[in-house]
């Protein structure tokens, strides 16, 4: 494999697919979903087994890849799988396994409209079972989102690098646009996978199959019976969300300084938005752009400052309307915050957003 740096025209799921052999991933478990099948071919096709190592399964179903993945991910390895909105849905209850467990390993998620089967077109409307943990319990999932094929790359050794700091599931949220556009992609070095002796030094909770004989017994599970030592581990999970809310948000702004009115929008959204941000300023309207790129933790005191110097905000997504609330939230009433989406696998236009920051620019009494 080459050490250097590989620039290659890649979908986003190939994209994800190479840069998890690349950050030294140890395992992938998946099952083929529209619009994301193309993360277990490319694997398929480069057989990383046969140079670093890397084990690829396509698993019976979702839910095996999840328990697939929580087994892996409980022997300090750095695993993997990837699924399209249904396949997400039903790997809820491992996720919340591995969250109650605090068993690190990377979901990544390419949504396509719903609900139930839906539709393969692309969507945003998995953001609130992301954000909210989506299973059982009170737990968080760190979520990602990317808003083009190059962070679709970059995000995979980011998520595995978060997923371990803190001992949790990480997501990739992504969608059916990121998923299936090409775009130049610069691939990140290729680095070996860690051996088991990096493996014990950096994951000492890690169960690995020595026992007794080498030390303590590890056990991982989400399981416990006493209800005042369940209390602990849940205010020790607290704990841990409040300290990644801290340290971890993320975020990018564009031409928000001067800006008379904002565009609050994440992944393929987010980059309509800035075409629709182009357009408005031709037509006087002074519109700057926040994208989100954790999700969670999400980074809800700059939005409330951000609310502090615009006139109103335009929350952009491919759904119903999810992530407004928490916009909404951050601006605590002080403004107007409008949100604007299509359903059912369409996207929204450019013009369409335009039209839209025209309304909220007289509702705001410009």
């Amino acid at each position: 494999m080459k050490e250097e740096n590989e620039i290659l025209l890649l979908k986003g799921n190939e994209a994800i697919a190479r840069a998890a052999i690349r950050c030294g991933c140890d395992g992938y478990f998946g099952y083929p979903i529209t619009p994301q099948s193309e993360v277990l071919e490319t694997l398929a096709e480069l057989k990383p087994w046969e140079t670093t190592g890397m084990v690829v399964v396509q698993a019976e179903s979702e839910v095996a890849s999840i328990n697939m993945l929580y087994g892996g991910g409980g022997t300090g390895k750095r695993v993997m799988t990837s699924s399209a909105s249904p396949g997400i849905a039903l790997m809820q209850e491992g996720i919340s396994y591995m969250a109650g467990a605090e068993v690190p390993g990377l979901i990544v998620n390419v949504q396509r409209g719903g609900p139930g089967l839906g539709t393969i077109q692309p969507s945003q409307s998995d953001y609130n079972q992301a954000t909210r943990g989506g299973g059982n319990g009170d737990y968080n999932v760190i979520v990602l989102a990317p808003a083009s094929v190059q962070e679709m790359a970059d995000f995979v050794d980011l998520a595995f690098t978060l997923a371990f700091k803190y001992r949790n599931p990480a997501m990739i949220l992504s969608d059916g646009v990121i998923g299936q556009m090409m775009e130049k992609v610069v691939l990140p070095p290729a680095k070996p996978r860690r051996t088991e002796e990096e493996i014990a030094r950096e994951c000492p909770w890690a169960s690995n199959g020595h026992g007794l004989k080498q030390r303590k017994s590890q056990v991982i599970t989400s399981l416990e019976l006493q209800p005042d030592i369940m209390e602990e581990r849940n205010r020790h999970l607290q704990a841990k969300y409040k300290l990644i809310q801290e340290n971890e948000v993320r975020y990018e702004t564009h031409s928000t300084d001067d800006a008379d009115y904002a565009i609050v929008a994440f992944g393929s959204a987010a980059r309509i938005s800035q075409k629709a941000i182009e357009i408005a300023h031709e037509k006087g309207l002074k519109v700057g752009l926040f994208r989100p790129i954790t999700l969670w933790p999400f980074p809800e005191q700059q939005i409330r400052e951000l609310s502090h110097r615009v006139k109103g905000i335009l929350v952009v997504e491919i759904n119903a309307g999810q992530m407004v609330f928490d916009v909404r939230l951050a601006a605590e009433g002080r403004i107007p915050v409008n949100q604007y989406g299509r359903l059912g696998g369409i996207v929204p236009s450019p013009d369409e957003i335009v039209d839209e920051l025209f309304k909220l620019a007289e509702q705001a009494g410009a």
